[in-house]
């Protein structure tokens, strides 16, 4: 079939998206096309220009492993993930029925492609980064629901990189999880443990989206962060992160993932006794927040 113009075009491939049986999919898939054609008219896309995206694309793919996800890279230093993470939150939220005091839910931020599935369980007060270069922290506080109820046995399923912000996965033929754990709450709703200081790092660079952020101008790094999974049965998860405050890069993350309310002030302590007891021969730290889960819709 000939096309007389583009617009011709677009519509005859549309036209064929409509045939779609399943109706989310054929909705994905229309807006898809209507926005890639759409874009393309825009910027009076060349075949070269073309070739060099598919190029791109392929490379990333490529550069995936078992340990890294450069797709998930991509996603997230075009804000796409944050995009995702925020509207499925809403989504997923139950409104608090009417007369009950609450505050919102923690915010959700991106995952990241570091998260290492399988975490050992460890119990409460643990140190979850022993053998861990880093300066020891000690975190502790509370999962509750929106209207302040204490959530007993609620899964935190925890990691983060060591004191240079290098992950465990980054290390070659490191095979054994690094500063990661699964923790449960206990009958009030408290959580604890040990593990380090996070620092601030950069994204891998040597790699297709490292050339496309460095096309940006845009520097590389992540403001120190711990990344946290909180789950309860009748909850909304959330996947998230504490970040260090006054951390640099924390107003120009290259993820997109900072949100005010995650930013916790790290307090410094002088060797001594723990709020846990424990005697410490070194200076260490202290973060304290509260987790809120939000009622997830029947």
């Amino acid at each position: 079939m000939q096309h007389s113009d583009p617009l011709h075009l677009t519509r005859t491939v549309l036209e064929r998206v409509a045939n779609t049986p399943d109706p989310r999919f054929r909705l994905l898939m229309t807006t898809l096309v209507t926005k890639l054609h759409e874009f393309i008219r825009e910027v009076d896309l060349t075949p070269e220009e073309w070739m060099a995206a598919i190029e791109f694309l392929t490379a990333t793919g490529q550069t995936c492993t078992d340990k890294r996800q450069e797709f998930i890279l991509l996603s997230d230093t075009l804000g796409a993930s944050m995009q995702v993470v925020m509207l499925a939150q809403a989504r997923a939220s139950a409104s608090v029925p009417e007369g009950v005091a609450a505050t919102p839910a923690t915010e959700a931020t991106v995952q990241g492609p570091y998260y290492w599935e399988g975490a050992p369980e460890r119990e409460l007060g643990s140190n979850i980064a022993e053998g861990v270069r880093g300066e020891p922290a000690y975190y502790h506080g509370r999962v509750t629901d929106t209207a302040g109820r204490p959530l007993a046995g609620v899964l935190l399923d925890i990691w983060s990189g060591d004191g240079e912000g290098v992950y465990d996965m980054q290390v070659a033929g490191q095979n054994e999880m690094l500063a990661r754990a699964r923790l449960r709450t206990d009958a009030q709703g408290r959580y604890a443990f040990w593990s380090i200081r996070p620092s601030y790092y950069p994204i891998p660079m040597d790699g297709p989206v490292g050339r496309m952020v460095q096309g940006f101008g845009q520097h590389p790094n992540r403001p120190g962060h711990i990344h946290f999974k909180v789950s309860a049965p009748g909850h909304v998860d959330i996947t998230t992160h504490i970040f260090v405050a006054n951390s640099p890069y924390i107003e120009s993350d290259v993820v997109f993932g900072v949100r005010d309310s995650l930013i916790v002030e790290f307090q410094p302590h002088a060797p001594g006794r723990a709020p846990d007891g424990r005697e410490m021969k070194a200076p260490f730290w202290t973060a304290e927040y509260d987790f809120r889960l939000a009622p997830a819709r029947a």
